[in-house]
This record gives C-alpha cells, sequence and structure tokens, in this order.
C-alpha cells in the first residue's frame, strides 16, 4: 500500500509539472499581430479628407511624436511619397531628449507607390513619447477639406499620435523637428508597429 501511494504521489507531481509547464508554453507562445498606425491617425484627425503632391520644396525633417501604449517594437518603415528617392533616410528619435535612437535608409524607385522595408526590430518602451521622421522634399499634404485643425492625441491601436512637426533641413543633417502644426499632415510615413507584452 505504501508502494502504492508513493507512485500515486509520483505520478502527481509529474502531471501537475507537465501542466504548469504546458501554460508557461502557451504565455510564451502568444504573438500579436502587426499593426499600421497611419490610417487611424488619418481618419482620427480628418486629413485622410484631401491629399496634394507636393515635390521638390525645399528639404525638411518632418513627421509625428508618438507613444505606444503597450511595450512592443517596430519591425518595418512604410514610405509612400510622390517622386523618386535612392536614399531617403527615416529618423526614430527619443522625444524627450531629442535623440536619434536609429536612422535607416529606404529605396523609393517608383513615386506614389508604397515601399515597406523589414527592418532589425527596434524596442520600444509603454507610454514613453518617440518621434517618427523623414528628410526629404516631396511629400504627401494631407489635411481636412475645409483646412481646419486637428486635436491630439490621437489614438490609432496600440499607438496614441500627440503631434505633427517639422523644421528645415538639409540631405545631410538630421534635425530634430520643432516646429508644430496640427492643420495638415506631411507623408506618407509610418512603421509596423508589434506588442510584443
Amino acid at each position: 500500500m505504501k508502494t502504492l501511494k508513493t507512485i500515486f504521489t509520483i505520478l502527481s507531481v509529474a502531471l501537475l509539472t507537465i501542466s504548469c509547464s504546458s501554460d508557461d508554453d502557451k504565455e510564451d507562445s502568444v504573438k500579436y499581430n502587426e499593426e499600421n498606425p497611419l490610417d487611424a491617425y488619418m481618419a482620427g484627425s480628418g486629413f485622410s479628407q484631401k491629399a496634394v503632391d507636393v515635390k521638390n520644396s525645399g528639404i525638411y525633417e518632418y513627421g509625428f511624436s508618438f507613444k505606444p501604449t503597450v511595450t512592443g517594437k517596430i519591425n518595418a518603415l512604410i514610405v509612400k511619397i510622390p517622386d523618386v528617392n535612392a536614399a531617403l533616410r527615416i529618423t526614430l528619435w527619443d522625444a524627450a531628449t531629442k535623440k536619434v535612437i536609429k536612422s535607416e535608409t529606404v529605396n523609393v524607385a517608383t513615386a506614389n507607390v508604397t515601399v515597406e522595408k523589414t527592418i532589425a526590430s527596434i524596442a520600444l518602451t509603454k507610454d514613453k513619447e518617440y518621434f517618427f521622421t523623414v528628410n526629404s522634399d516631396d511629400w504627401i499634404n494631407r489635411t481636412k477639406t475645409d483646412g481646419s485643425a486637428t486635436t491630439y492625441p490621437i489614438v490609432a491601436g496600440n499607438i496614441t499620435i500627440t503631434g505633427y512637426a517639422y523644421i528645415s533641413s538639409t540631405a545631410a543633417e538630421t534635425i530634430f523637428p520643432t516646429n508644430e502644426r496640427n492643420t495638415y499632415y506631411a507623408g506618407d510615413i509610418t512603421f509596423k508597429f508589434q506588442r510584443t507584452e
């Protein structure tokens, strides 16, 4: 009888261990879908109403600030501009320190065609503010039909857009944008974000 109890105890502990291990594996295998905040940003701001191509109009560093509402990562960069550019620079900034986190170059071989570039993932911290910019003399100017302002912040899935800004630049410089505007968005630049926890 004592041997039977010992065997039963061992089997119970083994089953419990397997059960716990299986639960842990399920938690570790959760994979969240990638999301692109641009469409929700344009819809929420009203800037999806009117689009005008602007070409060769002086070089600017321009883009939007944002905060992820969850911890995650950027896996790809997405851009669409109205001209070709073999070395279009896209930059992610720490908004508080105004320091560059990462810059990548994207080859835009055809005007007005969306280009996606997969990159080594960049980790983003929940509730930390970042700035996402492009350096270009071409953009799609997006506004409301009546030209009125939008109100920030704008929730776009797990990304909250906190503003838009630009600054005059050169192709060789990477300058943090400080001229805030709420009556338009120059683009199109965005990214694929994936929640990690």
